[in-house]
């Protein structure tokens, strides 16, 4: 036997197997939201890139932000368009690690972005006279850096202890590749242990990255009731920052819950739903909130689109 499910090298991927009536429909409405995907995130990154005004802390972080919502949803998108078109949702076992670590690493990224964001708010808002100092732009490139590479080398460090274990079943119902249920098909649970403390580990690790976010916007909050200029200076640049927290923790909560403590008595459908929340709402809503709301990347958008009509 052990020779038998050591030899697993591809993923049946069960997720898709309700929806044989509607593939040409769901296939054109997901390849429209991946391309108004695309066009918001990088038309945000490319305008803060070529505006040298827009060289800023807080810009900067944006175009990361951007980046790395590109990076998660290429994870996705491509791969389910083409199962969309295909008879059979198979993924190879590397293909499958390579998915895993790419969502979960896109999703953490996400959350220490947004940490660091608060922070840059905290020391503009409340600490002013040394903003430029604490926040010049080499720090800010090396935070933003870490803020990537510090996600990838942790669910990197869950893959790897997932490449151990020994499988009993290619099948998985998701739409994608996720480590947890990879490991939920180990042949001996207890042999999961290892990787059960390390992704707890992790959770623990970016939970504690939602209570600093929370806290810091409280603490500002706080600090802006009594002043007409900072409460101003906190509905510009940190409103969007709320918004998108909010809108990320609600998606991938919903997801984490589903996948840790079980969803076997919800339709395939909502379950897919609830599962790529946050491949589609996040990506999607966060170039708009930023790209509506800072003036500076909404004028400069507008003055484009008005130079190309003319």
């Amino acid at each position: 036997m052990m020779d038998n499910v050591s030899q697993i090298r591809m993923f049946f991927l069960s997720g898709l197997n309700e929806t044989d009536k509607h593939r040409i429909t769901l296939f054109l409405l997901t390849l429209l939201c991946y391309c108004v995907i695309l066009l918001v995130n990088i038309s945000v990154i490319v305008t803060i890139i070529i505006d040298k005004n827009l060289h800023e802390a807080m810009y900067i972080l944006l175009c990361t932000f951007c980046m790395n919502g590109l990076y998660g949803t290429a994870g996705f998108y491509p791969k389910f368009l083409w199962d969309l078109l295909s008879p059979v949702h198979a993924i190879s076992y590397s293909g499958c690690l390579v998915q895993a670590q790419v969502m979960y690493s896109f999703a953490c990224a996400d959350l220490s972005i947004l940490s660091v964001m608060a922070y840059d708010r905290y020391v503009a808002i409340c600490r002013p006279l040394e903003y430029h100092s604490v926040m010049s732009k080499q720090r800010v490139i090396v935070l933003a850096c870490l803020s990537w590479l510090t996600p990838f080398c942790v669910m990197g460090i869950n893959v790897f202890l997932t490449t151990r274990l020994k499988l009993c079943s290619p099948f998985i119902a998701r739409l994608f590749c996720v480590n947890w249920i990879i490991v939920k098909l180990a042949c001996f649970p207890s042999e999961t242990t290892i990787s059960s403390i390390v992704a707890y580990i992790a959770i623990v690790m970016y939970v504690c990255h939602g209570f600093f976010i929370v806290w810091s916007y409280m603490y500002l909050i706080k600090t802006c009731v009594n002043s007409i200029e900072n409460r101003a200076k906190f509905m510009q640049t940190c409103v969007p920052h709320l918004t998108s927290l909010l809108v990320f923790l609600v998606a991938i909560s919903f997801d984490v819950l589903s996948m840790r403590f079980g969803s076997k008595d919800l339709p395939q459908t909502l379950q897919n739903i609830v599962a790529v929340e946050f491949l589609v709402i996040p990506p999607l809503m966060n170039p708009l909130i930023y790209g509506f709301k800072l003036t500076k990347i909404r004028n400069r958008i507008l003055g484009v689109i008005s130079l190309k009509t003319k």
